[in-house]
């Protein structure tokens, strides 16, 4: 594939498909200025995006991508990348718990924020002052 089709199957700019070659994360095959990516290319291309999608470094995706040549079935890198996704979704539920507390607490003050705008009005039809609301 060419770097335009690269860009047009995986909805990338060329400077990402750039940016990735410099970090050595993809090699494509060079035909004198033009960049031609081969199934590997590809198959690089999706594992890097879906490990940013996730939430995996560039460095821990290099390392991941670079455990592929082990002679092992992919054994090791399988592994590896288990244990990374556990970490990083351990993380993302933490996030995720503390996210839903904060939300619960914004509630509960935007009810009591909604309570104090309503009783600004006084019983005589005069705005109430500060310290007779509280």
């Amino acid at each position: 594939m060419t770097i335009r089709e690269m860009c047009a199957a995986f909805d990338v700019t060329p400077r990402t498909l750039r940016f990735y070659e410099s970090k050595e994360l993809l090699s494509p095959v060079r035909e004198g200025q033009k960049r031609l990516y081969i199934k590997r290319d590809r198959a690089r291309l999706k594992l890097i995006l879906r490990g940013k999608r996730f939430g995996f470094s560039l460095e821990e995706i290099r390392q991941l991508l670079d455990l592929y040549d082990l002679d092992d079935q992919q054994e090791t890198q399988f592994r590896r990348t288990f244990e990374i996704a556990q970490a990083h979704l351990a993380v993302m539920e933490a996030r995720r718990d503390e996210l839903i507390e904060t939300i619960a607490e914004m509630k509960q003050q935007m009810k009591w924020g909604a309570e104090l705008i309503a009783s600004f009005e006084g019983k005589d039809g005069q705005p109430a002052t500060y310290t007779e609301i509280l």
